[in-house]
């Protein structure tokens, strides 16, 4: 009896600790896919120094571009760019172009080409990225909408933008659904792309999980970058959108040269962020909306929180309600849109607010953060070209009357830029 006994608890004991190690096993593999997930797998172009990355970045902005020009502006010696273009021309990143090119237009603002005193020696040539040896895949999520693009190193496209609605928005639907629009979209292309990057309005962390996702209801950490990744086989990270656009006119667009400019945009939200040096500057809290209640009109609405004329009356949803006052019926913000358009003279007035608001905004951000140039986009900034008069009047009321003259550029909005703007981020990783 006392053997039987003996038995059944050995038994008993040898089960559990199968059991306990058939856990360990589980949370040891969990462990290590977390781990595996939460480290960033986008690939890079070349190894090298951090100058060697700077040559790299100098070309990809400004090329083509002599060699003369792009040590000046480095502050390399020529012996020291010779090596590290010799390197890039052997690792097929960059080529020698057989005259020069070199579009002075996009060069650094405040950079003045000196002339060079030595006239012998091989002709001139210029520097230019070999853009088309690679492919890359932006994507950014807008509302419930998704718009997919695929562009070259240059941040070009290379096929046409593809928009989907979402049915769903909860997490696990939406992501897969990403996931197998990106599959579906790369199985279209001639080549694979080397990496993606995914766009949406909220707050990444890691560029792997998003944490705030405000316009998606998204409650709590979505691991997006590595569902998407391990889905569709492609490196993946992700990144805010605003940022995104930021840094896409800062390398490849409006912000070219401009050693400090800011974006502000109009439309669901309303959003601004800042590039120094062709890069955003970094703040942990910036992705959370925080220019979202700034006051811009002391006769403005009352937003949701309670905040008289702040930011939130340059939104579609404020607008839509603002109209409707004034019009004395319920209207949508595209009724709106479309009787401004048209010159209704109620909706005109309403443009004529919109833009002296954007005015002050811009002031503001101009006040504090002193950018040289301002670039407004947006799924609304077509307003802000209805009346700019009214923007330079909002700007000069806030704005110290000997203060230098703040310039705005207003983009032209597509969603496929902002995809664009996406794949840049997955462009500038790879470059390093």
């Amino acid at each position: 009896m006392y053997d039987e006994y003996v038995q059944c608890a050995f038994q008993h004991n040898a089960r559990k600790l199968q059991q306990h190690n058939a856990i360990q096993r589980k949370l040891q593999a969990l462990l290590t896919r977390k781990v595996a997930m939460s480290t960033p797998s986008t690939p890079h172009w070349f190894t090298g120094s951090e100058y060697t990355h700077k040559v790299a970045q100098a070309i990809a902005q400004y090329g083509p571009i002599a060699r003369t020009t792009l040590a000046q502006m480095l502050g390399l010696s020529q012996g020291a760019l010779s090596r590290i273009t010799s390197d890039l021309i052997y690792a097929n990143v960059i080529e020698e172009m057989t005259e020069s090119s070199q579009h002075d237009s996009k060069l650094p603002a405040d950079y003045a080409p000196q002339e060079n005193s030595r006239k012998r020696g091989r002709p001139q040539t210029a520097l230019r990225l070999r853009a088309e040896e690679r492919s890359f895949i932006g994507l950014n999520i807008h509302g419930s909408d998704v718009s997919i693009t695929a562009t070259d190193a240059l941040c070009r496209p290379l096929a046409q933008c593809v928009t989907e609605h979402l049915e769903s928005l909860e997490p696990a639907d939406a992501v897969h659904h990403i996931a197998d629009l990106v599959k579906r979209y790369c199985s279209t292309l001639d080549t694979a792309p080397v990496s993606m990057g995914i766009s949406f309005g909220g707050h990444a962390k890691d560029d792997r999980y998003v944490t705030f996702a405000p316009f998606l209801h998204w409650d709590g950490i979505v691991d997006l970058a590595g569902i998407v990744e391990e889905e569709s086989g492609l490196p993946c990270a992700i990144f805010n959108d605003l940022d995104s656009l930021l840094l896409h006119e800062g390398w490849f667009g409006a912000g070219v040269g401009l050693p400090r400019f800011a974006v502000i945009t109009i439309g669901s939200g309303v959003g601004y962020s800042l590039s120094e040096n062709g890069s955003p500057i970094d703040y942990p809290d910036k992705s959370y909306g925080l220019i979202g209640h700034i006051p811009v009109d002391p006769d403005g609405p009352r937003c949701y929180a309670g905040h008289i004329g702040c930011t939130q009356c340059l939104t579609n949803d404020s607008l839509a309600e603002e109209y409707s006052m004034m019009i004395g019926r319920q209207a949508t913000f595209d009724e709106f849109a479309a009787d401004a358009l048209a010159g209704s003279a109620q909706a005109k007035q309403l443009v004529n607010k919109v833009c002296f608001r954007l005015g002050a905004l811009i002031a503001v951000m101009a006040n504090f953060a002193m950018p040289e140039h301002v670039i407004v986009s947006g799924e609304s900034s077509f307003l802000a070209n209805l009346n700019k008069e009214s923007i330079r009047n909002g700007i000069n009321w806030y704005r110290p009357s000997q203060a230098s003259k703040v310039n705005f550029q207003i983009l032209d909005f597509y969603w496929s830029d902002w995809a664009e703007a996406a794949a840049a981020r997955a462009i500038v990783r790879y470059i390093g």
